[in-house]
């Protein structure tokens, strides 16, 4: 892509790219933009690039799919040192691509796009998959998938760990195949993003810094336009910035969409209470 436009134009484009053409990296570092503003989006991906290509140099033309993803995490793990960071780790650095490559440091989602670039980079089949708490990764193979966890040097997940894992989080949840097969789907790209983005705006909404908050809310629909709840999520920081006009057009947005939400009464209030208020603005 032309490095002479800007990363907002980039960023519409590719939101509204066909799936197998987005770079997840590239994604990643043009939300990391909106935060960097004198970000280079192309040293970060050609920085990327050369990690992928030093491996690929070492490896045999006819090296086996498990031997690659052994290389691929002695390389990423151990050689290069990328880890997570449980330590501190709602620090929104950690969601960043460009501090993740520069810090070695990141939480699942962002070692797993590292893990997933580079891997591609030698020829595996690597795709995110966005697993309930907790990303992971999922490499195609002629026999099969493999489940990994690039948070835990890239271990591999067999089914009863994935259960174990479903179960702490709701321990009266019915597993059967079905439901595992769909938590297992690889992730679009923009779902992907999307994931980056929900991460953010909590974290930052966590810190009451609302204007951030919302630049996540609005560039998640830029990638997920018909994503319902996004406009009521959006609608509440409006509210609480006290843009009564853009929070009443969210908030109406929403039932629009899902008139027979379970929260469509007290949606229904909001609106109620707004009309007004925005009236006055006219």
């Amino acid at each position: 892509m032309n490095p002479a436009v800007a990363p907002a134009e980039r960023w519409m484009r590719l939101a509204a790219a066909p799936p197998q053409n987005v770079s997840l990296a590239e994604g990643a570092l043009l939300i990391a933009a909106e935060e960097y503003e004198d970000l280079d989006v192309d040293a970060y991906l050609a920085r990327i690039d050369d990690m992928g290509a030093a491996l690929h140099r070492r490896l045999r033309s006819d090296i086996s799919a498990t031997e690659a993803l052994l290389a691929l995490n002695r390389y990423v793990f151990e050689e290069l040192g990328f880890h997570g960071n449980p330590q501190d780790y709602y620090d929104p650095r950690n969601s960043y691509l460009n501090e993740v490559v520069d810090r070695r440091l990141g939480i699942p989602i962002t070692l797993a796009i590292l893990y997933i670039e580079i891997g591609r980079r030698i020829g595996l089949q690597l795709h995110g998959v966005s697993f309930p708490s907790h990303f992971l990764v999922k490499c195609t193979l002629r026999d099969g998938a493999i489940i990994l966890d690039p948070y835990a040097h890239g271990a591999s997940l067999g089914l009863d760990d994935l259960k174990q894992r479903l179960h702490a989080l709701a321990k009266d949840l019915p597993i059967d195949d079905k439901l595992m097969k769909g938590m297992l789907a690889a992730a679009a790209p923009n779902d992907v993003f999307a994931r980056i983005l929900r991460n953010l705006r909590a974290i930052y909404l966590s810190k009451e810094e609302r204007l951030k908050a919302l630049g996540a809310s609005s560039r998640i629909l830029t990638l997920l336009p018909y994503a319902a709840e996004e406009y009521r999520d959006r609608a509440q920081i409006y509210l609480e910035l006290e843009c009564f006009r853009a929070a009443l057009s969210d908030f109406r947005s929403y039932l629009r969409m899902k008139p027979e939400a379970s929260d469509s009464a007290v949606v229904s209030r909001h609106i109620a209470e707004l009309e007004p208020l925005a009236a006055r603005l006219n």
